[in-house]
């Protein structure tokens, strides 16, 4: 684990800023370390906003950037770990900037707590919108080496989940896929550390055992008193490509309606909310 060393001096060096996340009790169960790990990942905040560069490097190279930027949305009345905020309903706007073949262009989700996710893409060029089926989450989000469930996050309930072990650091965790034809892994074990509940480290594993995916939290900064990673990668081990995040201009509870997640502003960009 020597990538996450920078990165470990980043969450320690904030961690008195997070009393949140402080332990329950002493060895919390799996339930809870799942369950914290998704609020930290996808949950912070009534909502949020961030400015995204994308940076796409194939295996000879060769790069290709994506500008956007996220906004996000909760419909749950609470925050609170205890009243399962976590698994409420959610909402995801994403609007691209650059570079000219997608501005415009519009990925949004609405989560569900039970059945399939609604997915949507405006592909301006076309003018069309198209809905994106349940079976194409776990293809690439517009061709960079992160799919679209990566993007929007997976469901807790969609895997069983173990814990391997636990460091000094780190709580391991393997989650095993309930329904197995529906995805092409076979599991994926995540370090999760202890004081912040940030996945620090997600491999994916096919049928034979193989390693062929990898996301790594490259960095973490402290945000209106959230964990926060700023920037982050997702590998391809079979290809060799590699797409890394970085996130700017990050913010909470900024005051979200419940407008902006609907079709019209599909056509219609929110353009008040994406500068």
């Amino acid at each position: 684990m020597k990538f996450a060393q920078s990165v470990m001096k980043t969450l320690l060096a904030g961690a008195l800023a997070w009393p949140v996340f402080a332990l329950a009790q002493a060895t919390p169960s799996v339930d809870e370390i799942v369950h914290r790990t998704n609020h930290v990942s996808y949950f912070q905040g009534k909502d949020g906003r961030a400015q995204v560069q994308m940076m796409i490097t194939d295996k000879q190279g060769r790069s290709r950037q994506r500008s956007f930027t996220i906004l996000r949305r909760d419909l749950s009345d609470s925050e609170s770990i205890s009243d399962h905020a976590y698994l409420g309903e959610q909402q995801l706007y994403v609007y691209f900037h650059r570079p000219a073949d997608v501005n415009k262009m519009v990925f949004m989700v609405h989560k569900k707590v039970t059945g399939d996710d609604d997915r949507w893409l405006y592909l301006p060029a076309l003018d069309l919108v198209k809905r994106i089926a349940a079976s194409d989450k776990r293809t690439s989000f517009v061709g960079s080496d992160y799919f679209y469930e990566d993007v929007s996050g997976r469901s807790v309930d969609a895997d069983t989940h173990e814990l391997l072990r636990t460091t000094d650091n780190y709580y391991v965790l393997r989650h095993t896929p309930k329904d197995p034809a529906s995805v092409e892994f076979a599991y994926y074990d995540m370090y999760v550390h202890k004081q912040s509940f940030i996945p620090v480290q997600v491999e994916f594993f096919d049928s034979k055992g193989n390693k062929y995916r990898e996301s790594k939290a490259l960095k973490v900064e402290t945000i209106d008193g959230h964990p926060t990673v700023t920037e982050a990668s997702m590998e391809n081990l079979q290809t060799g490509s590699k797409t890394v995040m970085r996130y700017a201009q990050v913010g909470y509870d900024i005051g979200l309606p419940a407008e902006v997640f609907t079709e019209r502003y599909l056509r219609a960009p929110p353009r008040e909310y994406l500068r």
